[in-house]
């Protein structure tokens, strides 16, 4: 009986020493994760952010600095192994970042920046899957620079099980209740990673983003954030910067993100991200007029824009679940069923802006800002 006492005496230390000790180790940890590096430096940590070579994958790396930048142009160029990527052969594999924005790093916090950059050759021409360069020339061109293009996109995404391809929330392999509670919903059973969805929120506040809100999507474990009113090329930036942010959260709380369209199959709702547009005309007296030969223009060019609107749209836009057919153009007001949705305000005030509803989820933001203007301005 003794000998039985002293044992579990000893284990019960052993594994409260042990306890203490894993503790400790991760508080000290977190101690050095968030020191303050401008305590006892002008050095800063500057994070490189870059697309790779499926056009999805947000890729980054980092490198120190000598003291704080503010400016894109004051920063050096930097180079990766784009065979890695998927962007460049293995006997030529140097990829040339050119730093294009800067954000505040929420994350290591201080004076150190986020950078996101676009890709090119060493000879200076921009690579293949480097969209943003073409949609930098179309926001350059006087007659889309005088018209200053707003947008507001709004980036639906689904929180997945890490190491499951199925919703955070859902049984495996089962199904929740049937959609109705969910969007905008209050409660565990209802708003499924709220967590998550306010970190990034006010991760994305403290970059510098000029994000607008956030709320539960009609989907089980689907959420949405809005980006805009932003204009031109810095809408493009602003949500691949906010798409990185959510990977590096959901990195960090063990789940994955999807930006697929269509996350789940069957009677449930895609995932999108409509992009809201005006023009100077646009929101000035007459702008619905202006706004009405916009939307026949998008009808004339309605192929061209799917074509570029979002890998496995087709999946999303079938005409059920707040969609229109994705061989059909359709235009309303208020009409979420149709391609293009004209607000009551709008309508109303006769000027402001309209929704383009067609974009996938996985869409290129820079693409698909540049392709409105292109379209809606220089016809």
């Amino acid at each position: 009986m003794v000998s039985w006492v002293g044992d579990a005496l000893r284990q019960t230390l052993i594994d409260y020493l042990s306890l203490f000790s894993r503790d400790g180790a991760m508080s000290l940890l977190s101690d050095l994760v968030n020191l303050n590096l401008s305590d006892s430096t002008e050095k800063i940590i500057a994070e490189y952010i870059w697309i790779g070579g499926s056009g999805m994958d947000i890729r980054s790396k980092a490198r120190t600095l000598p003291g704080p930048v503010s400016d894109p142009s004051k920063l050096p160029k930097w180079n990766y192994d784009g065979s890695s990527t998927g962007q460049a052969a293995g006997d030529d594999s140097e990829v040339i970042l050119y730093p294009q924005a800067i954000f505040r790093d929420p994350f290591r916090k201080g004076n150190n920046i986020l950078v996101m950059c676009d890709a090119y050759t060493p000879a200076g021409n921009p690579i293949p899957t480097n969209k943003r360069h073409n949609a930098a020339k179309i926001f350059s061109n006087p007659k889309v620079a005088s018209e200053e293009p707003w947008y507001g996109i709004e980036q639906e995404y689904t929180l997945m099980q890490k190491g499951v391809n199925w919703p955070i929330g859902w049984p495996i392999g089962g199904f929740p209740g049937p959609q109705g509670p969910y969007y905008c919903g209050v409660g565990a059973d209802k708003a499924i990673g709220r967590d998550i969805v306010d970190a990034h929120y006010k991760a994305c506040i403290y970059a510098g983003i000029g994000i607008s809100g956030v709320n539960g999507e009609v989907m089980p474990g689907q959420w949405e954030f809005q980006v805009g009113p932003v204009e031109g090329i810095s809408a493009g930036d602003q949500v691949w910067v906010a798409r990185y942010l959510l990977e590096r959260i959901t990195e960090i709380s063990g789940v994955n993100v999807s930006f697929d369209p269509k996350p789940v199959p069957g009677d449930w709702n895609g995932a999108g991200a409509h992009c809201n547009y005006s023009t100077k005309s646009m929101r000035n007296d007459g702008g619905l007029a202006v706004i009405k030969k916009a939307i026949e223009k998008l009808q004339v060019k309605h192929k061209e824009h799917i074509a570029a609107y979002g890998e496995g749209n087709e999946r999303r836009l079938t005409g059920k679940h707040e969609t229109a057919d994705i061989n059909t153009f359709s235009w309303g007001v208020a009409n979420r069923g149709a391609s293009v949705r004209v607000g009551r305000d709008t309508e109303k005030e006769g000027k402001g802006y309209f929704e383009d509803r067609r974009p996938a989820s996985n869409m290129d933001p820079y693409v698909v800002t540049s392709m409105i203007a292109e379209t809606t301005i220089l016809g």
